[in-house]
């Protein structure tokens, strides 16, 4: 009876509690939520614990155990349908991420022009392609006629030299200046200066004598001194801005002034054969004119911010190895003449100038009065040698700006101006009266003829192949802030050279008619040699193929 009590003691609790649990399980009001947490199991363990009035640990734990089941299974459907919607939602961004780089790459493609933004560097360029272009067709009409114009008023050799160098005294003296004043603004520089030599090309077609005709050739530097330096300043703006496209740059630049003198050579024979000499001076009035009206378009390159200039910086800084100098901030003391030639790569640089200078020298004094009187048709023959050269120069400056960009601008002016040493150097043996290379070969051409032809178009190709190496040199090396004035050194030395070589060039000529024919040429070409020499000697072996300057 005892142990029957103690049983049913015993088993009436038990009955009580489990009735009690089942109880709260049913009428206990639990949340509906579809995502239930791990955090929401504390508050319900103390919710059940409040409502049960004598549940032991073991009956609570079991209840919670239960809900942790529901909890488990309702939490990982929820989970399955949050990762679907994680996917969904990131099909869909990646969607839009690829229709915006679509539109961002069709708005790339739209505002660029050959990998070139049309608005900071392609339009700009254009433009200064453009105005070049025209302005050389007229240059190029004078070009034959510069010697033809001092026979006409009865100098010699030698003065028709000091009239064609008398602008180079000009530019000379004014270089520095101009190239301080450019550093400041390109684009007034450039507009005054070519007003400047409009009005002093039509001065030198109405000259009455020798005294007013010195005048307008002064003009004609001056004008030229403050328009090249904001023109230099400003292409080196634009290739700042884009520096592994630096030689091509340069090379367009290059081959559109080949092409202008091409095409201006033979329409200044003609106005020559129609309307005179002087009448030739007046296509450059008018290119000069056109150009300044389209420099009135271009965007002032100087005043840019301070975060593009610091781009543009760093950009010159990796890939050329620019000198000294804040980004963005002029420094005149780094721009000093002196200090610049105390380094040996601006000497050398110098030195390469002037011995090109003597080359183009000979273009202008000796090489149309050669022409005229070796290939048939005069003044008219002399002007389509020109622009043959000038059409040359169209293979020699994108083979130029390509070795420039690939090999170093050292490299691709060495290579260019032994080219055209050699162009110059054999013309005496083209024209040697010892050497009898034939008639009538092609087209009424003698071999003299064809030989000097040949050697005069090897000549503007090597230049026109140098032209881009030198100009990239001067850049990678100048300053930065205060490019124009460092840039204006070596055409500088170049001016100076050229107020003595067409002089020099002259009294050759004067010295060897008819013993020597071309002895002038040859000079020239020597001259270009000793210039390439320097160039490597002076910037060392070590530094061929690569800038690192020391300024």
């Amino acid at each position: 009876r005892q142990r029957q009590q103690q049983q049913h003691s015993i088993l009436i609790p038990r009955t009580f509690n489990i009735l009690a649990v089942v109880l709260l399980l049913i009428s206990s009001p639990f949340p509906k939520c579809v995502a239930l947490t791990t955090s929401s199991l504390p508050s319900l363990k103390i919710s059940l614990s409040s409502k049960q009035q004598a549940p032991t640990r073991a009956h609570a734990i079991s209840s919670i155990s239960s809900f942790s089941n529901q909890h488990r299974s309702s939490s990982d459907s929820s989970t399955l349908i949050l990762r679907r919607q994680q996917e969904r939602a990131k099909v869909k961004l990646n969607s839009m991420n690829k229709d915006t780089s679509v539109e961002l790459t069709e708005n790339d493609e739209e505002s660029t022009l050959f990998g070139l933004p049309l608005s900071t560097i392609g339009t700009p360029l254009i433009l200064l392609l453009i105005s070049q272009f025209i302005l050389f067709i007229g240059v190029g009409a004078v070009i034959p006629t510069l010697p033809l114009y001092g026979k006409e008023v009865g100098l010699s050799a030698a003065a028709s030299g000091i009239v064609v160098s008398t602008p180079a005294v000009a530019m000379l003296l004014l270089a520095n200046w101009a190239g301080k004043n450019a550093d400041k603004a390109r684009k007034p520089a450039m507009i005054i200066g070519m007003a400047v030599i409009a009005a002093s090309d039509f001065g030198t077609s109405v000259a009455p004598n020798l005294a007013v005709l010195l005048i307008a050739r002064l003009g004609l530097g001056i004008g030229r001194s403050v328009s090249e330096s904001g023109e230099r300043g400003m292409l080196a703006d634009l290739a700042g801005r884009a520096p592994e496209l630096r030689g091509r740059a340069l090379a367009a630049q290059q081959a559109v002034i080949a092409l202008g003198i091409a095409i201006g050579a033979p329409l200044g024979g003609y106005v020559v054969e129609q309307y005179g000499v002087r009448a030739s001076f007046l296509c450059v009035t008018a290119a000069a004119l056109s150009a300044m009206v389209i420099y009135t378009f271009l965007p002032e390159t100087i005043g840019k911010t301070e975060e593009e200039d610091g781009i543009i910086g760093s950009k010159k800084s990796k890939n050329y190895g620019l000198a000294t100098g804040d980004v963005g901030v002029p420094s005149d003391e780094t721009a000093e003449w002196s200090k610049l030639l105390s380094d040996n790569q601006w000497r050398g640089l110098s030195l390469c100038q002037c011995g090109a200078s003597f080359g183009f020298a000979a273009k202008i004094a000796t090489i149309p009065v050669l022409a005229a009187s070796v290939l048939p048709g005069g003044a008219v023959g002399a002007g389509a040698l020109l622009s043959a050269a000038g059409l040359s120069g169209l293979i020699g400056a994108p083979i130029g700006g390509w070795l420039t960009d690939r090999a170093g601008p050292r490299v691709s002016a060495s290579l260019a101006g032994l080219t055209s040493a050699a162009g110059l150097i054999l013309v005496p043996v083209a024209l040697s009266p010892w050497i009898d290379l034939g008639d009538d070969i092609i087209g009424g051409f003698s071999g003299d003829a064809a030989a000097f032809t040949a050697l005069i178009i090897l000549w503007s190709i090597g230049a026109a192949a140098q032209g881009p190496a030198l100009t990239a040199l001067a850049q990678e090396l100048a300053p930065t802030g205060a490019e124009a004035t460092a840039m204006a050194l070596p055409r500088a030395t170049g001016d100076g050279t050229y107020i003595v070589a067409p002089f020099v060039l002259g009294l050759v000529a004067d010295a060897t008619t008819g013993v020597v024919p071309g002895a002038e040429c040859a000079v020239a070409g020597a001259a270009t040699l000793v210039g390439v020499v320097g160039l490597v000697l002076l910037s060392g072996l070590d530094n061929v193929g690569k800038v690192t300057s020391k300024a």
